[in-house]
């Protein structure tokens, strides 16, 4: 368990008695609800791409944030279990019919430990008939960074599975090209303290140029995440910038608006 979170704060922070018992219930009782956040592709135009976000279902239709249950999930090790509730359902909805031909879903740093998810990912894409390209994973930088041995394997998985990797977060830190040659990322997300200040920071305007132009030899794609203006996508399309997400470009809506008609 997390040293971190004192034994028996959950229950009092989320009002569950038995805060185990009511995740299990939600996970096996599918209480919880995809939205997607589709990114926008600056060259091409369109939505090719969207990112899968969860929220928990409560009483009232309530719709709690992943802020007020994932900390929970980490601290009794459970998100092995709820990324595989994530993975299950975004590929039911990529089977149900979807506008936007890729998702994207984040991984937990428990589950880039799990030695049996990419089976089970595996299996439910032959289950579902989904062509593994049109899912891929996205690993935060932190974890790239601190988990290294782990994450090398998790990509080197997803590669033999056939789904991409994207890394989250980059730039956060000093930018390290390495982490990207190291998982042959097939696309990395500029990290918002970045693309939120391209306009009027010379240092982050300078980072993203490198970032672009590592791209071309590296052969990755680049999405800036926490686009929130006209002027910062006018800005990130000069560049070069390949991808553009944020509440400036699209909000997260429920997975199923995104159904093809």
């Amino acid at each position: 368990m997390d040293d971190k979170f004192p034994e028996g704060l959950d229950a009092g922070l989320t009002g569950w008695a038995d805060p185990v018992a009511r995740l299990r219930q939600a996970i096996e009782k599918d209480e919880f609800a995809l939205y997607c956040q589709p990114i926008l592709g600056l060259a091409a135009g369109g939505y090719p791409l969207g990112e899968i976000l969860v929220r928990m279902r409560e009483e009232e239709s309530a719709m709690l944030p992943p802020g007020d249950f994932l900390p929970v999930l980490k601290h009794y090790g459970m998100l092995p279990q709820f990324d595989r509730w994530v993975v299950r359902n975004a590929l039911q909805a990529l089977a149900a019919g979807s506008r936007i031909p890729r998702l994207t879903v984040n991984v937990s740093e428990q589950t880039l430990a799990d030695a049996a998810f990419l089976d089970y990912v595996a299996a439910q894409l032959a289950a579902q008939k989904i062509a593994p390209e049109r899912l891929l994973f996205e690993i935060d930088e932190n974890d790239v960074l601190g988990r290294p041995e782990a994450t090398t394997a998790f990509a080197a998985g997803c590669r033999k599975v056939g789904v991409g990797v994207l890394i989250d977060g980059f730039g956060r830190r000093a930018v390290s090209f390495a982490v990207i040659k190291g998982i042959a990322a097939d696309f990395i997300k500029v990290d918002g303290i970045v693309t939120r200040k391209i306009l009027a920071n010379e240092i982050a305007r300078n980072k993203m140029d490198a970032i672009v132009r590592v791209s071309q030899s590296l052969r990755f794609a680049v999405i800036a995440e926490c686009v929130e203006s006209e002027d910062v996508l006018t800005r990130l399309q000069e560049i070069g910038v390949g991808y553009a997400q944020g509440f400036g470009v699209y909000e997260p809506f429920p997975v199923e608006r995104f159904a093809r008609a």
